[in-house]
């Protein structure tokens, strides 16, 4: 059985350099262990591990399928990008992703597994935010044996004594093994006769070498400076005269939008005001107004951490343009202060940027980062 085996990945392999210089270069850097471990296959973020039994049941466009998909699970660092997720729901989320890759190139198959179209083009960390709003659906189906592929992605593999999370050293040791596959991959794959990287690569590659941060490290960057932070001050800032010497004798004004026209979930909403409301407490220096905007701008409302929050209002269309007119006739011009905006993006923009430095907060499966036309954008999510 061995060498049927080895001669079936073989083959495989083979198969993989005819189809796709990209996907066949990166699966150079992995190897491949047979073990009884596993019903199926499943990887610790560089080796992949496959029952025999499993792959010799497969044709071969599936068996080219089912290690690409390994591959492409370890290559796109899904093992350490999972952090302290519930390892589940990530799992669901980066097989989305990495079933859509693979199913968009058109040439192969994979026996089941789980595919939303409707989802694929969002990083596994958005997806993950996603299915977290339904998480009791995708733990009945994992449960119950319908999880497809889902249970390729074996990321309890390479944690530390405790469980809760690979160590440093690991996910720095993957991260340099990987990134150097894939800069190789990149450069094969665009000397080539496709001269191309395969469908929904380019996104995934730009999800690897640019680690996500957290909307909560934004947050502190923007509303709270004190002077041990110096290094990390924004220099944005520094072209308009905010500097922390003047944070500590001054107040800082927070003007926080919360996109209500329907599209944000209630739990999004109080975890950001609570994330807010949290800063303030911490920091009296900080005074925050609260707006709730639909096509109009309700407030403004004090947010203060001793008070409950406002009963949000809204439940129309969305545009940005109530919320920056409010903010432009309220500050004085002098007073140091920020733009703080939580929505999905999709929306009405003033044609002029405001004078004041703003926060896109974006939820997950909201509009491309790149694509707001001023201030600087970050992705809302949990972990």
């Amino acid at each position: 059985m061995t060498q049927d085996i080895q001669k079936l990945i073989s083959a495989s392999l083979i198969r993989l350099r005819t189809k796709s210089p990209f996907f066949a270069t990166l699966a150079l850097f992995a190897r491949f262990i047979p073990t009884l471990q596993h019903q199926t296959a499943a990887t610790d973020g560089k080796d992949i591990f496959y029952n025999p039994e499993f792959l010799l049941s497969l044709p071969p466009a599936q068996l080219d399928g089912v290690l690409l998909h390994e591959v492409l699970h370890a290559a796109l660092l899904h093992v350490p990008r999972r952090g302290v997720r519930d390892p589940i729901l990530w799992n669901f989320a980066a097989d989305i992703v990495t079933n859509g890759i693979i199913m968009q190139q058109g040439t192969f198959e994979l026996p089941g597994g789980l595919r939303d179209q409707q989802l694929e083009h969002l990083s596994v960390e958005e997806i993950y935010e996603i299915l977290l709003q339904d998480a009791n659906k995708y733990k009945e189906m994992w449960e119950s044996g319908h999880a497809g592929l889902a249970d390729l992605l074996d990321s309890s593999e390479g944690l530390d004594e405790e469980g809760d999370s690979i160590s440093e050293a690991r996910r720095a040791a993957l991260e340099a093994h990987w990134r150097n596959a894939l800069q190789q991959a990149a450069v094969i794959a665009r000397s080539s006769k496709q001269g191309t990287l395969p469908a929904g690569i380019e996104r995934e590659l730009g999800n690897v070498t640019t680690p996500q941060i957290d909307w909560r490290s934004y947050l502190w960057r923007y509303l709270v400076q004190t002077p041990t932070d110096f290094t990390g001050f924004d220099r944005r800032f520094i072209g308009r005269q905010l500097y922390l010497e003047a944070l500590q004798g001054e107040s800082v004004i927070v003007y926080v939008a919360v996109d209500t026209s329907g599209s944000i979930e209630g739990k999004q909403l109080q975890l950001f005001l609570s994330e807010v409301s949290g800063i303030l407490r911490s920091y009296p220096h900080l005074q925050c107004e609260l707006y709730y905007v639909d096509v109009e701008a309700y407030g403004p409302y004090e947010l203060n951490p001793d008070r409950p929050l406002p009963k949000p209002q809204g439940g129309g269309g969305t545009s940005f343009i109530p919320f920056f007119d409010q903010v432009a006739e309220r500050w004085d011009g002098h007073a140091q202060a920020v733009c703080v905006y939580l929505t999905d993006g999709y929306g009405i923009f003033p044609d002029k940027a405001p004078q004041l430095p703003v926060l896109w907060v974006v939820t997950p499966g909201g509009m491309n980062l790149e694509l707001f036309p001023f201030g600087e954008s970050v992705r809302l999510l949990t972990a």
